[in-house]
């Protein structure tokens, strides 16, 4: 397979996703758009060997073929199309190897652990998942600098908390809680609950409670982001939009009250495309 055919894979698979993403990888040019599309479709494809395995496949094994390939990735022998994609702009953009190492190990903690206790091991799995894929992202902008890089790290651990907390009553019917252990015993709401979808005081205390969380990240990143030159913080216009989208989510779930045991909480197309464009246009013009 060609690079360019490579290319056209990732593009249509980022683009079926359907992600929050996607809108605002429209604003980057050709060349780190690509290199975006390409990104997402690696850590969606290793996502989905856990989370949504082919009938009759080991996620153990297909995690296994990630990681041979990703090594193939830097040896320059990839195989798969996402990978002979992937080898193009890691090469391009010297995205170092450890990243998407960390992002293998933070899917597989997903074969092992269905609880996490504290919240310091929630941050470990928010780190790798979502953290990372921030860090990875910097090398597409262009801006690695430490307090960029105190932004990525912030920033994706705050979009990682809006999707836990989006996805509370989801990962409930699969046996999943990720919310800390240790808050559900402090706001005296115990696991049975949650498993079975409770609404109660104590379950929106909780809500609450990791919500603060949540904001407080974003404000973490964006007190990094208004250290940075002005240059730094027009190479972030993406993340920026990214930003603009999730914590409208969050934002989304506190007015419903933390009613995130019925449909999924999400913004419209329309929406998220009027986010995108006036964080752009803000951005270019400010």
């Amino acid at each position: 397979m060609t690079a360019a055919e490579a290319q056209a894979y990732c593009t249509a698979y980022t683009k079926k996703s359907g992600s929050n993403f996607y809108y605002s990888f429209l604003f980057l040019p050709k060349a780190r758009r690509e290199a975006m599309y390409t990104v997402y479709a690696f850590c969606k494809a290793v996502d989905s060997a856990v989370d949504e395995p082919p009938a009759g496949s080991n996620p153990q094994e297909e995690l296994k073929r990630w990681r041979n390939e990703l090594d193939a990735v830097y040896r320059g022998t990839p195989t798969y199309p996402i990978t002979v994609s992937l080898a193009h702009h890691v090469k391009a953009l010297s995205i170092p190897k450890a990243y998407f190492e960390e992002l293998i190990k933070g899917v597989e903690m997903d074969l092992f652990n269905n609880r996490y206790v504290t919240f310091d091991e929630l941050s470990l799995y928010c780190y790798r998942v979502a953290s990372v894929v921030g860090l990875i992202c910097l090398h597409i902008f262009g801006v690695t600098s430490p307090r960029a890089q105190d932004y990525a790290v912030d920033l994706g651990m705050a979009f990682q908390m809006t999707n836990v907390l989006r996805d509370v009553g989801t990962d409930a019917t699969l046996g999943r809680i990720y919310l800390p252990l240790d808050d559900l015993r402090a706001c005296k709401y115990p696991e049975k609950a949650l498993l079975k979808q409770t609404y109660s005081p104590e379950f929106k205390k909780l809500m609450q409670q990791e919500t603060a969380r949540a904001h407080h990240y974003y404000e973490k990143a964006h007190a990094a982001l208004i250290g940075l030159s002005r240059q730094e913080r027009r190479a972030l216009t993406v993340a920026e939009i990214m930003r603009g989208i999730y914590s409208r989510i969050l934002k989304k779930i506190e007015r419903s009250d933390y009613q995130v045991f019925g449909p999924r909480i999400s913004l419209s197309t329309t929406h998220r495309m009027a986010i995108a464009l006036g964080i752009w246009l803000r951005s270019r013009f400010s």
